[in-house]
């Protein structure tokens, strides 16, 4: 990998360590993101930030990636489906940015993981 691939999973390593921690610190308002259809919020928030950060370690000690990247890329397109885009289409206009981030992080993560096949 050259400088600026390396770079770039770095950079997109990082912040998924750090939403995961979020989802530790954070863990009461986070419990009211979790679909009332789903039982235990307060169990997918913490598993949530776990993968979040197992994922973000294994992309940084560059450990399993390809699997990881596409695992990862499947459980924010969940969010997408389960979560933000069933809340925008009920009106709340202010997940368009979640509904778009985890869209482009999902992206990224298979093109990561792609890189490490």
């Amino acid at each position: 990998m050259n400088i600026l691939q390396e770079t770039g999973r770095i950079l997109f390593a990082l912040p998924m360590v750090i939403f995961g921690v979020f989802h530790f610190v954070n863990t009461r308002s986070l419990q009211n993101v979790v679909p009332s259809f789903i039982p235990g919020d307060t169990f997918w928030v913490y598993l949530t930030g776990a993968a979040l950060i197992a994922a973000g370690i294994s992309i940084l000690i560059k450990k399993q990636v390809a699997i990881v990247c596409n695992l990862l890329a499947i459980m924010l397109l969940t969010f997408v489906l389960l979560i933000h885009l069933p809340s925008f289409l009920n009106g709340n206009t202010d997940v368009l940015t979640s509904v778009l981030k985890d869209t482009s992080l999902a992206g990224g993560a298979f093109v990561l993981g792609r890189t490490f096949k």
